[in-house]
């Protein structure tokens, strides 16, 4: 009997030793963030699972090899590229939802025109175009403009006889796309890389923005100055990487994403373009948006995070989703990490082959091309309350931006973060020497500096009655003393 109660608490001891299978509604999985030193902090879930979707639970078979969707108000468009269809699904207040429209064709001059494995769809919400859908139907060759009511305003095909430098024996393979404020088409497509293709309004192309960096080093330089030409013909060209996604935010500025490679800057995986095609994106954390700062070997996976796509968040926080590893990761404005969690895996909370990211409000929709699932994410009240702060701060609200990192604090004393939007708020304040402080608790030396000017600014100020005292001791004492002594020795020689 002994020997049985043995073996059951080893047993007991061994299988709680693994971790809880998530389930819809319930944390995650392991969320984690990285310190100052690029080690991983575990921390507290920042999101939940709050839905699973597949296409047989919503009545319209299986989605196959899906490509992107995106959010509309309260509307998921999905491209089911393998089905050649446009899913539209509409979600309500009680986070129930249903299938309200299926599209697998067009009527151009009268006449169906089947989609062909559509790997892009973008709605518009700016004034100009709001409601218009843009379809990139890619074994078509073509991008289709559409009012809302799926009736053809513009037919875009292959650019080349508007100069695009696309040879016309190449096909036009629009694959992601998106429209700004002033009605600007901005397509992401294969063997492109000169950056985003750019059309007007009326579908005419306009040229080429934000092409990705080429940079090329001294020695590699140095050697195709004084190579023959036929030794600089057999070298490798230095060309741009191709982007493999493009997003926009509220405020019209482009995020756009590509793999790293031996010649791709690895610190601008993902980009912020302005209008006109230049990186703006702030780099001010402790280590740059790039996804996973160290990585190891298995399960055939290796090398680097590939980002794969962005959504920008209300309060300009913004999510890049990871293909290699199925993570998710979260930066705040100034590209600081705020947490980080999913990984590799066939259940809920976990990707086998991410493909498109997308946020309605907070609420995050990841799809899983391979499993062919929508994954959707919420908010637990510790990713409330970070995303709470944050927006505080940047409204001027910073004495409540303290108390709610202090809360923040109380849930997970390791996140870095909060003592750093403790110390901005302090800073913020005035209260310059305890926002030094919390700076130097994270080894933060560039802001521990501005708050040290600020403080050795104040302190002068404040203490300058000092100076001005030491000041008049320096020149009228010494008069008066000599003065003193001279009456003094006058009187005693007297």
């Amino acid at each position: 009997m002994k020997k049985f109660l043995a073996l059951l608490l080893a047993v007991t001891l061994f299988l709680g030793s693994f971790p809880i299978t998530a389930r819809a509604g319930s944390l995650t999985n392991y969320t984690y963030t990285y310190n100052e030193w690029t080690v991983p902090i575990p921390s507290p879930d920042a999101y939940r699972v709050s839905a699973f979707i597949l296409g047989e639970g919503l009545g319209i078979g299986h989605f196959h090899m899906p490509q992107d969707l995106h959010v509309h108000r309260n509307f998921l468009y999905v491209a089911d590229s393998g089905n050649h269809r446009i899913v539209v699904i509409e979600f309500f207040e009680d986070t129930t939802f249903e299938v309200v429209d299926v599209r697998t064709h067009v009527y151009i001059d009268g006449v169906a025109s089947t989609f062909n494995n559509p790997a892009g769809i973008f709605v518009s919400d700016w004034e100009l175009t709001r409601g218009d859908i843009f379809i990139a139907d890619t074994f078509n060759h073509r991008i289709l403009h559409l009012d809302e009511n799926w009736n053809l305003i513009v037919e875009i095909t292959h650019p080349a006889q508007h100069g695009s430098l696309l040879p016309e024996n190449l096909d036009f393979l629009p694959n992601k796309l998106v429209v700004d404020f002033s009605g600007r088409l901005f397509v992401q497509a294969t063997h492109v890389n000169r950056g985003l293709m750019e059309f007007d309004r009326y579908g005419i192309f306009a040229g080429y923005m934000g092409a990705p960096p080429v940079e090329i080093s001294p020695i590699d330089q140095f050697w195709r100055m004084i190579a023959t030409r036929e030794q600089r013909e057999r070298m490798s060209l230095f060309v741009p990487v191709e982007y493999n996604n493009v997003s926009i935010d509220h405020e019209g500025f482009l995020f756009v994403t590509q793999f790293m490679d031996d010649e791709a800057n690895e610190l601008q995986t993902v980009r912020r373009l302005n209008a006109m095609g230049v990186d703006v994106m702030i780099r001010n954390g402790f280590h740059y948006p790039m996804g996973d700062l160290w990585w190891g070997e298995g399960a055939h996976m290796s090398g680097p995070s590939e980002l794969i796509d962005v959504t920008a968040l209300p309060n300009n926080t913004f999510v890049v989703f990871d293909r290699n590893r199925g993570r998710l990761f979260a930066y705040d404005p100034q590209g600081e990490l705020l947490y980080a969690w999913g990984g590799p895996g066939n259940r809920e909370g976990f990707f086998m082959l991410p493909a498109a990211l997308d946020s309605m409000g907070f609420t995050l929709f990841a799809l899983d091309t391979t499993v062919g699932a929508i994954t959707r994410f919420d908010l637990t009240e510790y990713g409330t309350l970070i995303n709470e702060a944050l927006a505080m701060y940047q409204r001027g609200l910073y004495e409540e931006s303290y108390d709610t990192w202090n809360e923040v604090l109380r849930m997970n004393g390791n996140f870095g973060l909060a003592y750093i939007g403790l110390a901005r708020a302090l800073l913020r304040r005035g209260y310059y020497r305890e926002a030094m402080h919390f700076f130097q608790l994270q080894n933060d030396a560039r802001n521990y500096g501005r708050a040290f000017n600020f403080y050795r600014r104040q302190w002068m100020e404040e203490n300058f009655w000092m100076f001005v005292l030491g000041f008049g001791i320096l020149i009228f004492v010494p008069p008066v003393v000599k003065t003193v002594l001279k009456v003094r020795k006058e009187i005693m020689e007297a």
